[in-house]
């Protein structure tokens, strides 16, 4: 058997027999020995029982959600490419030759493109505006960015894959997930990843879609961020400390004539709390990475690696006391300055401010930095199920 084509299915009554004779044609353009797969995840129209009387095998899956019905579906698959697509009729099954043509350059992962950029086509009326023009090409860019994935149309639901190449993946989502964790684990993992232009066509249904545009695109964005902390928390962190560290060192000397604005301790203060937000979501960066990796989620990071090669547990302890001693110097010469008025009041609020404005935050930044390298040890501890990278 080389080829499944395989429909997840929850009352598609209306439209399975036409998706069904459209694969049959597809296997028999392709030239290969083939099958199709229902997996149907608790249909009460009578879904099942069309399918079967076509010629179809239905696999029952108890599981509710698209990514279960899905895993149901590949599970029974006895094809070696397997080719998915919503039972809607939306999709044109008899173009699967085409992904087969792939799979025999070499690739791992075929992926249909209908936005016209890869060469797609969207019939009037196949896509709600808001997919067409916002949630699509958005999240396909952001794709794209976040994991270079080669990719066009990230979310498209005509795929085809390799069962092989899918079982090493180790996917773990269960819902609307489980396509964008495919792709991102293909890119992340290297597999020839492959996109061949299709045509999106007007659903055949009377009903309203199971899908819901806002509340499945935000679940997309979501997981796309939870999978890349480079961008949801190391570049942003770094852009806050390194603008806080700029403006603290120059506003903790004298104050700056902007234009017509005038910065001074106010915008001191701000600068430093910039400085402590921004290092914190560094830390998170990596702690993400770290339990990422560990839990199988994230592949292993050769450069992750050689970043704890240079920061291991004891470096970053010395380095955050040695912060920390920093701010307590600054904040005990700002005491025995104190101390000469007898602690009374200082000529200069604002001097007095820069001095223990930074002093308080190098003493926050001192303490987090000791911490933090303890959490970062713990989460790299090494167990019989967790594999995290080394940190030594």
């Amino acid at each position: 058997m080389e080829l499944t084509i395989l429909m997840p299915c929850l009352n598609e009554a209306e439209t399975i027999a036409q998706c069904i004779e459209k694969a049959r044609r597809g296997i028999e353009r392709s030239g290969v020995a083939g099958e199709i797969v229902i997996a149907d995840n608790g249909s009460t129209d009578g879904s099942q029982t069309i399918a079967e009387k076509l010629g179809a095998r239905v696999v029952p899956v108890k599981e509710k959600g698209y990514g279960n019905a899905l895993r149901g579906g590949i599970a029974a698959a006895r094809g070696k490419y397997i080719l998915m697509g919503d039972a809607d009729d939306s999709y044109d099954f008899s173009e699967a030759d085409r992904f087969v043509k792939k799979f025999e350059e070499g690739y791992d992962l075929v992926m249909g493109c209908r936005l016209p950029v890869g060469g797609g086509t969207i019939l009037p009326g196949a896509m709600p505006w808001k997919n067409r023009w916002i949630g699509n090409p958005v999240l396909s860019f952001i794709g794209r960015l976040f994991f270079k994935c080669p990719a066009h149309d990230f979310h498209a639901g005509l795929r085809a894959f390799r069962k092989d190449a899918l079982e090493k993946m180790e996917l773990q989502t269960t819902g609307m997930e489980f396509a964008s964790e495919m792709v991102i684990k293909a890119t992340l993992k290297k597999f020839r990843i492959a996109e061949v232009p299709i045509t999106l066509h007007k659903d055949g249904r009377s009903r309203p879609p199971h899908l819901k545009p806002w509340r499945d695109g935000w679940r997309h964005l979501r997981f796309m961020l939870i999978y890349s902390p480079r961008w949801l928390f190391l570049v942003p962190g770094l852009v806050l400390f390194a603008l806080g560290i700029v403006f603290s060192a120059v506003l903790a000397v004298k104050d700056v004539p902007l234009g017509g604005i005038h910065l001074n301790v106010g915008t001191l203060m701000m600068a430093c709390m910039a400085m402590v937000v921004g290092f914190q979501l560094v830390a998170f960066a990596f702690f993400t990475k770290v339990f990422a990796i560990g839990e199988g989620l994230l592949p292993e990071d050769p450069k992750l690696a050689r970043v704890f090669k240079v920061f291991t547990l004891e470096k970053g302890i010395v380095a955050g006391l040695l912060v920390l001693l920093a701010g307590l110097v600054m904040f005990f010469r700002a005491l025995w300055l104190w101390k000469q008025v007898h602690f009374g009041l200082l000529p200069s609020t604002e001097e007095n401010l820069r001095r223990l404005i930074p002093a308080g935050t190098l003493i926050v930044l001192g303490i987090q930095v000791v911490f933090s390298s303890f959490f970062m040890s713990v989460l790299g501890l090494k167990t019989v199920k967790r594999q995290p990278p080394s940190l030594n």
